[in-house]
């Protein structure tokens, strides 16, 4: 049967619901083993493909450009340079805690050496030191470690070098 637009009735019924969503996903073999390697050694895993060569941090199955099947696990680096750089004003919510993280913090996209791809996560800077595109970081590892990406507690601005 069809209506008018004109006999529609024009207020909305809302409905509201809590789901208690519980979930389960698998991260597989490369992603386990990068998480193990943080929690165990505080060592920085990437995957290299062999068509291209090119190192991808977190290791991931499949090589996105050439298609390839990647199984050669490599160490990077715990440095590497920021290559771009926000001020984030918007708390979200920490998955462990269910707290707030407390607002402003900076996140950047980091070039970890070794690795050809960025890696993001977030940038802890002394009070009234910013993070800049360029600067070298380092990661800061978590004292207590569960094998989840927040075992990187933050990447640390370097040291500059004197010029």
């Amino acid at each position: 049967m069809e209506t008018r637009a004109s006999e529609r009735n024009p207020s909305l019924l809302a409905m509201e619901e809590i789901a208690h969503m519980p979930y389960h996903w698998a991260i597989g073999l490369d992603g386990s083993k990068f998480f193990q390697e943080i929690k165990e050694r505080e060592v920085l895993l990437g995957i290299r493909c062999p068509k291209c060569r090119k190192v991808y941090v977190p290791p991931r199955l499949l090589c996105g450009p050439c298609f390839v099947k990647m199984d050669e696990l490599v160490e990077l680096g715990k440095e590497g340079v920021i290559q771009a750089v926000t001020l984030v004003n918007y708390p979200f919510i920490d998955p462990d805690t269910g707290d707030r993280r407390p607002v402003p913090y900076i996140y950047g996209y980091i070039k970890l050496d070794g690795a050809d791809n960025l890696f993001s996560h977030i940038v802890k800077t002394p009070p009234g030191v910013s993070a800049q595109v360029g600067d070298r970081v380092r990661a800061v590892f978590s004292r207590e470690k569960k094998g989840r990406i927040q075992d990187i507690a933050f990447f640390e601005p370097l040291p500059k070098p004197k010029p």
